[in-house]
């Protein structure tokens, strides 16, 4: 019997359409050319005992039905699959693509609820399969979002993306580990147990987050900034901050990350990263000439040094959501 702690592993893959992340938004035509690596990918998952859940944007979910890409995995039983919103991307349209209705938590309800239900429909009649998870586009949630999610039957959200805030809404304060949102503040666990929030990991190299997270952001503002002093504490290794995610950060980053949160007592990583970026110019974001060896090397480097003082226990979404309702003391409690 092994004698490591264990530590869940979750990888969740936005799984969506490629476009150029500093231009517009797409509206049309929309290109999927990344799916074509997806069989590819879960062979590589396969190989590494990982269990992805995929959260598939309405532009992939057609594309993928159309080619059959997630055919065998779905019929192994190998994967997940979770609902991804693009707004953009997802009918019914209602105005031309902005920054500000880009993020969801911009819409309102009724627009949500119309584009959900037919993201729903497109899983139910293209793959007959009933998502139970779901992260939004561009990250961001509301009570109201919330709601919506749990009345049509979604279980696990993973929109929250921790200490991190921009003008339309922020996610700075949320628990460190999965916890039950409350029904009128997302971002702070309260007593309804319709749905549960498992973020993407993200942190620092320095276990007091909360005191990190601070001065992070200061660092960040008028002085600072114009001292690079962001760069400066990630170079001496002083502070870094750090997303749980192979295509920003290198193996060696996303360990110390894991290492930090178990220290934290959070039992699981989520690990996450873009299909788009999987295939060059994807994104123009990553810019790597071999973007998909280069991913999966880095997600084998974190699993082979992590399988050195753990026992990694590899679950999609959904089977991490079983676990927690079954161990409600792994999970945060504010």
């Amino acid at each position: 019997m092994s004698t490591k702690p264990p530590l869940i592993f979750i990888l969740t893959v936005d799984t969506e359409e490629e476009w150029d992340w500093e231009g517009p938004f797409p509206e049309e035509d929309f290109s999927v050319k990344n799916l074509e690596k997806i069989p590819e990918l879960q062979d590589f998952f396969n190989q590494a005992g990982i269990r992805p859940t995929y959260f598939v944007d309405y532009a992939a979910a057609k594309g993928a039905a159309e080619n059959g890409v997630f055919k065998k995995a779905l019929a192994e039983n190998t994967c997940e699959l979770g609902a991804h919103l693009h707004p953009w991307a997802n009918p019914p349209f209602f105005e031309k693509a902005t920054e500000a209705n880009s993020h969801v938590v911009n819409l309102p309800i009724e627009q949500v609820e119309a584009k959900l239900d037919a993201l729903v429909d497109v899983f139910v009649e293209e793959f007959n399969y009933q998502p139970s998870s779901f992260r939004t586009g561009r990250w961001g949630i509301s009570a109201a979002i919330m709601h919506l999610l749990w009345t049509r039957g979604f279980t696990v959200d993973s929109s929250v993306y921790p200490y991190y805030s921009n003008e339309f809404f922020t996610c700075q304060g949320s628990p460190d580990g999965a916890y039950w949102p409350d029904s009128n503040n997302v971002l702070k666990a309260g007593s309804q147990r319709n749905i549960l929030e498992i973020q993407a990991s993200v942190g620092f190299n320095r276990s007091n987050f909360a005191r990190a997270n601070k001065i992070y952001n200061a660092a960040e503002l008028a002085p600072f900034k114009y001292l690079k002093a962001v760069g400066a504490l990630w170079q001496t290794r002083l502070l870094r901050k750090i997303y749980m995610s192979p295509e920003v950060m290198q193996a060696n980053d996303m360990i110390s990350l894991a290492h930090q949160l178990v220290k934290n007592n959070v039992p699981f990583i989520n690990m996450y990263f873009h299909s788009s970026n999987l295939i060059s110019n994807g994104t123009g974001f990553f810019k790597e000439e071999q973007p998909f060896q280069e991913i999966c090397k880095r997600v084998s480097q974190t699993i082979e040094t992590l399988s050195e003082s753990y026992t990694l226990e590899f679950m999609t979404l959904k089977e991490a959501h079983i676990y927690f309702s079954q161990n409600p003391h792994l999970l945060a409690k504010s």
